[in-house]
């Protein structure tokens, strides 16, 4: 069956026109190299054994790892021996829409929209399914994968549905591994602090205006950011504004200036600075790769 994803030069993948979300089986062996997506994807591996390999390092994959990556973020996968991979692919537009509640929600939160940015993270979050828990996510998936053929404007219900049941699994999974209480929700100045950086992230915000728009302290608006997301209002405004540049990157043909201005980064050069350090490589070389590679892309 094939997947409603299409290849730009074969290692970027994007969303064919109208898919919401989606779930696939696939058996990987030997290696399978560098790509990157424009939407979310978890890989559940089911099976087999290999390597996965990101800005995070190299990882042994065994049964039951799970490997939730954020828009923009590339990995491989390399020494693969029968690495059965349970692939869940679900678009950023889904994220701000339908599934906006999870933001609010304390696990979920932290598996999509926190967890990955904290601990130095860089749009990664791994964790470890026990057997209950695989058996009970691979339900989940298969019952998405069973929609993959179907309308969506006729299916649009029970695709949020079945990825969302996996997806509060999943986030039970991940806090258990980073010890994320159920009552950790974050406070509503934080999230009313994120959605107006993400509103308008080309505007030079700082830390005292953002304070001054919320009637709070500068030292307390750091504090309950940090024990939300592990990072000050300042750096999830850069993780941000990175994701941004990296999606205008790899679907626009603007400079690389004007790409950084429009994100909030008219400084070039601290532009050059910020997004190799979260993608580990200069905006004109994550373009050039994940544009321009000729190489086949693996899951």
């Amino acid at each position: 069956m094939d997947e409603p994803v299409e290849n730009a030069r074969n290692s970027l993948l994007y969303f064919v026109e109208g898919v919401l979300a989606f779930a696939g089986h696939h058996v990987h062996q030997g290696f399978h190299p560098v790509h990157t997506h424009s939407f979310f994807e978890v890989a559940v591996v089911t099976g087999g054994e290999g390597l996965h390999t990101s800005l995070a390092g190299r990882q042994e994959l065994v049964s039951g790892d799970v490997v939730l990556l954020r828009p923009g973020v590339w990995h491989g996968y390399e020494d693969c021996r029968d690495l059965d991979v349970y692939n869940c692919c679900f678009s950023a537009d889904l994220m701000q829409r339908e599934l906006a509640w999870t933001r609010e929600d304390p696990l979920l939160g932290h598996l999509l929209w926190t967890g990955p940015f904290s601990k130095q993270r860089r749009g990664i979050l791994t964790t470890h399914l026990d057997a209950g828990a695989l058996a009970e996510c691979t339900r989940h998936l298969e019952g998405l994968e069973e929609l993959r053929d179907r309308p969506v404007n006729q299916h649009r219900g029970e695709i949020v549905g079945w990825l969302s049941l996996f997806l509060s699994r999943l986030a039970r999974a991940a806090a258990e591994g980073d010890a994320v209480g159920d009552d950790g929700q974050a406070h509503p100045a934080v999230l009313y602090a994120m959605r107006m950086m993400e509103a308008r992230p080309a505007h030079q915000w700082t830390l005292t205006e953002l304070a001054c728009e919320l009637h709070l302290a500068p030292g307390y608006l750091v504090r309950l950011f940090k024990a939300a997301t592990g990072l000050p209002p300042m750096a999830y405004l850069s993780r941000h504004r990175v994701e941004l540049a990296a999606d205008q990157l790899l679907h626009t043909d603007q400079p690389i200036s004007k790409i950084g201005e429009a994100v909030g980064w008219p400084d070039q050069n601290y532009f050059a600075r910020r997004f190799k350090s979260h993608y580990g490589l200069s905006a004109s070389s994550y373009r050039t790769r994940f544009i321009t590679s000729g190489s086949s892309v693996g899951w």
